[in-house]
């Protein structure tokens, strides 16, 4: 079941170690069948260097297994909660990568202090608040999805133009078209993390790039005149 679908969650789930984003099993890949309703996830606790496609698990969006002989991975229903929330995006990543955790543990939005961050994300990275103790007891990977739709719907963020957020205290999480593209986020996310924790070195008080400056990168990109790389002729 969903074979093609399995070797490109796969693939990105090895792109995380090559791209220096885990450590251990520190992490997880997601990609989304829509017309399926189906999901397919790293399983638990699984070496990358012992992962395989087969040991993929397909989940549905209520979060049953519906195939996999390992149980899924432990942030599942995490991933389960933004893809009912945010029926554009195609694949999810969550790292515990070191400069992003960074700004999750001081509990801070990622400000956008330039030009690489503003390519990719329109505005801050935002930090999704803590769970209350009642929504821990109540199911603490659901509600982590939960805290990070609110987030994003109190704060009235686009998910698209903004495909990350981190979680206070525990770390980011990406998405994008599919799953290539959510490690593609991560990747980007993670260095614009270690750029702001220099910026803030530098200059403790730097202010964030003129909004004129962010609105400039990211719409020459991704705006409906964006004409940035090569387009189709």
């Amino acid at each position: 079941m969903l074979e093609a679908l399995k070797q490109k969650v796969y693939e990105a789930n090895m792109e995380l170690p090559r791209r220096n984003l885990v450590t251990y099993t520190w992490g997880n890949v997601s990609g989304i069948d829509r017309e399926k309703g189906l999901f397919v996830i790293k399983p638990s606790g699984v070496e990358y260097d012992e992962l395989k496609p087969e040991d993929l698990v397909v989940m549905d969006l209520k979060g049953n297994k519906v195939e996999g002989d390992m149980n899924p991975s432990s942030d599942t229903l995490t991933h389960m909660v933004l893809y009912n929330a945010f029926p554009t995006i195609g694949g999810i990543v969550h790292t515990h990568s070191p400069y992003a955790v960074a700004w999750a543990q001081a509990g801070l939005d990622i400000p956008c202090y330039g030009t690489t961050h503003a390519d990719y994300f329109y505005g801050p990275i935002p930090c999704a608040r803590h769970l209350t103790q009642e929504e821990l007891d109540a199911g603490y990977e659901l509600n982590t999805g939960n805290t990070i739709v609110e987030c994003f719907k109190t704060r009235n963020i686009d998910p698209v133009a903004v495909p990350a957020v981190i979680c206070h205290s525990h770390g980011p999480f990406t998405w994008g078209k599919d799953a290539a593209d959510a490690v593609y986020h991560a990747v980007v996310l993670e260095e614009v993390s270690r750029m702001a924790i220099f910026t803030r070195q530098v200059n403790a008080t730097a202010a964030p790039a003129p909004q004129r400056i962010q609105d400039k990168h990211y719409m020459r990109k991704h705006g409906p005149n964006a004409y940035y790389g090569q387009g189709k002729k």
